[in-house]
């Protein structure tokens, strides 16, 4: 049954995210709220529920390397492979408010977490953990962002809209619950499955979690960013992404920690350093790089990192 629903789980994860997509633009234009904040809110609260389902569970269980590797290995996959992919099926264009605003605060939110993190690094401690109080910091930094998130929706809405032919809000709000429930259930399905196939082959919990868990968490943002790109709707493509990276680390990890202090492995550092890198790529990409935007070259190189890494992950950890 575990691996029915594995297969299974693939159909609804594809089915939610177009409705999410769907449901989230109509209800953007329908109330003149830009795509931007949208993906950044309600798509990113939608595409991150398996990852926190995971990480609560793993936190309660005490499996915390599964907890750290899960968030650390699903913002690497986020940028990587699933922006990578995006911008081969279309290329992102960054908006004002996303290049100068949000990707930096993304940014920061690797270098708080790494900071909190490594006791040993900072403080000189024996033993390097997220604590409770650390939590409680990321936490704040949450409400940080989304007081963001909220200026940018005021300085940043969509064009006024004719609404006489758009999808009634009913069916849209439908749209996306019933999305929400599709990423989370097709989400865990595939999860659950990947683990079992994982487990039979006696791998070790961090690489699960860097690789099988990361990649059935964030199968959410894949479906939905790739769907948001190939609908040219850039804004929730890159949105969703940005979103799940800051939530994943300030909320997720925060609510992970306020729950059972997660102890932090220094070997973790590599992975670390590799979302600090992959950060640093699409900081660099749309600063520096011609028009704010992910180019498909960009893509293939975001493409060709992530599967170097993975390759390299595995060859070490196995």
């Amino acid at each position: 049954m575990v691996y029915v629903l594995f297969a299974i789980g693939f159909v609804i994860l594809t089915i939610g995210a177009n409705w999410m997509v769907d449901g989230a633009s109509a209800i953007a234009r329908r109330f003149n709220i830009s795509d931007l904040v949208i993906g950044l809110t309600l798509v990113a609260f939608g595409t991150s529920a398996p990852e926190l389902v995971v990480n609560i569970m793993a936190s309660v269980s005490g499996n915390t390397d599964l907890a750290i590797s899960n968030v650390i290995g699903s913002n690497i996959l986020n940028i990587l492979l699933i922006l990578g992919l995006s911008a081969l099926v279309f290329p992102l264009v960054a908006t004002k408010e996303m290049t100068y605003r949000l990707i930096p605060f993304s940014f920061l939110a690797v270098v708080a977490v790494f900071v909190l993190a490594n006791d040993g690094l900072f403080d000189g401690e024996v033993l390097s953990v997220i604590s409770r109080s650390d939590g409680i910091i990321l936490l704040a930094f949450f409400g940080i962002f989304m007081y963001y998130t909220v200026a940018t929706s005021r300085n940043s809405t969509a064009p006024p809209q004719d609404t006489s032919k758009l999808m009634p809000v009913g069916i849209a709000t439908g749209k996306v619950i019933l999305g929400i429930a599709g990423l989370v259930f097709g989400g865990k399905w595939i999860v659950d499955g990947a683990i079992e196939i994982a487990s039979y082959f006696h791998m070790q919990e961090s690489l699960i979690g860097l690789t099988i868990v990361a990649v059935g968490t964030s199968l959410p943002e894949i479906a939905t960013s790739v769907v948001a790109a190939m609908k040219k709707n850039t804004d929730i493509a890159i949105g969703n992404i940005v979103g799940s990276n800051v939530m994943n680390i300030f909320f997720i990890l925060g609510i992970s920690s306020s729950i059972r202090p997660l102890p932090f492995n220094p070997e973790g550092n590599r992975d670390m350093i590799m979302l600090f890198i992959a950060s640093l790529y699409l900081f660099i990409f749309i600063f520096i790089g011609r028009g704010n935007k992910i180019s498909r070259v960009e893509g293939a190189f975001f493409l060709f990192t992530y599967l170097a890494y993975i390759a390299f992950a595995i060859a070490t950890l196995t």
